[in-house]
C-alpha cells in the first residue's frame, strides 16, 4: 500500500481549503492508495471552517480519484472532533475522537465521541485514532482484536517539544498489537492568534521499526510484514476477569 502523508501547515481558513485540495489530488495522482490529513488541520482550534463546505469539498476530490482512501481529519461538526473517511466520492466511515485532551482544554470545544472506527481498503483494515487516543492502549486493543486491523492510524496536533512521547506511543502500539502504526501530525499553525510547531510524521512497522520515506510524503507498506511478529495478540490474547480484594 502506498501511503500519503500530510505535512499540513496551518494558515488561515480560506487559503488552508485551496492548499489541501491541490496537495490530495497531487497525491492520487502520485498513485497513493491513502492520502492523510492531520487532525483539525483546516482551522486548528480558533478559526472556524464550515462542515458543509468542508464536506463538498471532500466528496469532490474523492470522486474524482475513486481508487484512493481520502482520511480527512479533523473538521467540528455536531460538537464532536469528527475524522472523516471518504471512498469513491462518499463518507464512507467517521470517527469522533474519544479520549479529549483535558490540558489543551478540548472539553470545551467537543464532547467525547462512544465509539471506536475501523474501515477496509483494500485487502485492508484500518482502525482510527485521534491524537490523545495512543495514550490509551485499550482502543488500540479493541481495534486490533475486535475490527482485525492491520494498521493504526492516529492523525494528530500534537507539540514539537513531545515528539519523543509520540514516537515512543506509536511505536509501542504497533509491537503490542503486532500492527503497522502511523500517526500523521500537523507541521505548525501559522496565524496570529494560535502559532504552534507540531510533531513528525512516523510510521512504525509489526516489530516496531521506523519505515523511512523517501521524501516525506510517501511510504510503502508490504503486508508480508504483518507475518513477522513472534507475539500475535488475535492467537495469544486470554481475557480474564479482574478480582479485587476487599479492603
Amino acid at each position: 500500500m502506498q501511503l500519503h502523508l500530510s505535512r499540513f501547515l496551518c494558515l488561515d481558513a480560506a487559503s488552508n481549503l485551496g492548499r489541501f485540495e491541490e496537495e490530495a489530488r497531487t497525491a492520487a495522482l502520485g498513485g497513493a492508495d491513502v492520502v492523510v490529513f492531520p487532525e483539525a488541520f483546516l482551522g486548528g482550534y480558533q478559526r472556524p471552517v464550515d462542515p458543509g463546505i468542508a464536506r463538498a469539498r471532500f466528496a469532490a476530490i474523492s470522486a474524482d480519484h475513486p481508487r484512493t482512501a481520502f482520511v480527512f481529519g479533523t473538521i467540528t461538526e455536531e460538537r464532536r472532533n469528527r475524522l472523516t473517511v471518504w471512498q469513491a466520492g462518499r463518507c464512507s466511515a467517521f470517527y469522533d475522537k474519544v479520549h479529549l485532551f483535558r490540558p489543551h482544554g478540548e472539553e470545551a470545544f467537543w464532547e467525547p465521541g462512544d465509539r471506536y472506527v475501523a474501515f477496509a481498503h483494500g485487502p485492508w483494515r484500518i482502525g482510527l485514532l485521534t491524537c490523545n487516543d495512543v495514550r490509551f492502549p485499550e482502543q488500540a486493543r479493541a481495534l486490533r482484536l475486535q475490527a482485525r486491523v492491520d494498521l493504526l492510524l492516529a492523525v494528530a496536533w500534537w507539540p514539537w517539544r513531545r515528539d519523543d512521547a509520540w514516537q515512543a506511543l506509536l511505536k509501542a502500539r504497533a509491537i503490542e498489537n503486532a500492527v503497522y502504526s502511523v500517526g500523521c501530525c500537523v507541521a505548525g499553525s501559522e496565524s496570529p492568534e494560535e502559532r504552534f510547531a507540531g510533531a513528525g510524521n512516523h510510521v512504525f512497522d509489526p516489530l516496531g521499526r521506523p519505515i523511512a520515506s523517501p521524501d516525506d510524503h510517501t511510504y510503502l507498506l508490504e503486508r508480508n510484514r504483518l507475518t513477522l511478529p513472534l507475539v500475535d495478540p488475535l492467537e495469544t490474547h486470554r481475557a480474564i476477569a479482574t478480582v479485587v480484594s476487599p479492603p
